[in-house]
């Protein structure tokens, strides 16, 4: 008996977790985790799309490595009991400096979409950027949420159907648009050139057969509507706006090689609220979107699906920040992996952070459950690294808390 007592005395056996979900999730504890869950989950090309970047993917890579070379200078002894990581951005207070970035064709990585997160983005008091190419449409995601809502659009040939989209953006409230201006033709995404992969993508061989190694996906992907880019078939500016690849057409043969920062000015007469640049690479052009009056900049390389080669963002950050700081609002969008990475974002000047990459990988492991969870994860480790480094509230973090390594 004593055995026994002994035994139980330093054995606790874990729950059992009957929910598939939550029990995928327990086990997943950082964004790589639910990297590995979502190329598990989904079909080969559908992941490549998601986690892909243009040519060689350097841009890409160093995004995310850029925040490695960041040393904390931790400050101790100060009361942390109480950690605030709440702000503000474009004049509305917000949970945490980060925004969700507006991805094209989220359907793809689940079923719900840029609805599920949304709905998630709302429950942690943060914005949520929707796409033009977004595959649910401006009122149906005004509908789930009541959170911030920003809209990301593109100046195209046709400024009519830009237009339309910006007065149904502001008749469902949204707070700001995001123009997207690094896309004045769409780089090369070599993943997608080696497996064929378009948008929609295009039934052959090679892709019955990645549907069936990828069931789940592949059913829930047939149950469902067939995916188009939603807020732009409301307008129907090709034929009726059924057919997904002629919408796809018609949008890559709508991007402006000519745009220019004449734009804004036109913009201003379409839009009366906030306007985020997002897609400033430059100190010049940061200093130019000043100039021209815009609201905040996003310091953005697409993600590295443009053109590679393009600086680590996280490294732009401080050189923008001490050129403009304080006349305009600066976002760091990339590579952002974890909440100690939002707060090194912060420290060399950056308003907020914006991700995208690292949602959909929650999205396409574990769906919208998926979206809350990295937003716990990140929200949590926000915390944690402002307490270890003695900042109790986002006005505490300031240039004194870093320094860059050389490795």
């Amino acid at each position: 008996m004593g055995l026994v007592k002994t035994f139980r005395s330093v054995v606790r056996f874990k729950p059992i977790e009957l929910d598939p979900t939550k029990r995928k999730l327990a086990g997943a504890a950082n964004v790589e985790d639910l990297r590995r869950l979502a190329k598990r989950r989904l079909p080969g090309g559908v992941f490549d799309y998601i986690d892909g970047g243009a040519e060689d993917e350097l841009s890409l890579r160093r995004n995310v490595s850029g925040y490695g070379r960041i040393e904390f200078k931790p400050r101790v002894l100060r009361d942390v009991s109480k950690i605030e990581t709440g702000t503000t951005l474009l004049g509305r207070p917000i949970a945490m400096p980060l925004v969700l970035a507006p991805t094209g064709f989220t359907r793809i990585a689940d079923p719900q979409g840029e609805l599920a997160v949304a709905r998630a983005a709302a429950r942690a008091g943060i914005p949520y950027g929707l796409s033009t190419m977004g595959t649910r449409t401006i009122e149906e995601v005004a509908a789930v949420s009541d959170g911030p809502k920003w809209f990301q659009v593109y100046t195209w040939r046709d400024r009519s159907l830009v237009r339309q989209l910006l007065e149904r953006a502001a008749a469902a409230r949204f707070d700001a648009i995001e123009l997207t201006i690094d896309t004045a033709v769409l780089g090369r995404r070599e993943r997608d050139v080696r497996r064929g992969y378009t948008l929609p993508p295009k039934v052959g061989l090679a892709t019955l057969i990645d549907g069936l190694l990828h069931p789940a996906w592949t059913i829930d992907f047939l149950r469902n509507d067939p995916i188009t880019f939603a807020s732009v078939a409301e307008e129907n500016p090709a034929g009726d706006g059924s057919s997904a690849v002629t919408l796809s057409e018609y949008i890559n043969a709508q991007f402006d090689p000519a745009l220019s920062w004449g734009e804004i000015e036109w913009l201003r007469s379409v839009w009366d609220g906030p306007i985020v640049l997002k897609g400033i690479q430059t100190v010049a052009d940061a200093e130019l979107a000043v100039e021209h009056g815009v609201d905040a900049i996003a310091l953005s390389n697409h993600g590295g699906r443009q053109l590679d080669g393009a600086p680590s963002i996280i490294e732009l950050v401080e050189p923008v920040a001490q050129a403009v700081g304080g006349r305009i609002e600066i976002i760091a969008d990339g590579g952002v992996r974890r909440g100690s990475d939002i707060v090194k974002a912060v420290a060399l000047g950056a308003n907020a952070v914006m991700a995208g990459r690292a949602y959909l990988y929650a999205l396409g492991a574990a769906g919208e459950a998926g979206v809350d969870h990295l937003l716990g994860f990140l929200a949590e480790g926000m915390e944690r690294t402002m307490a270890l480094t003695g900042c109790r509230e986002v006005a505490d973090i300031n240039r004194e808390l870093v320094t860059w390594r050389d490795r």
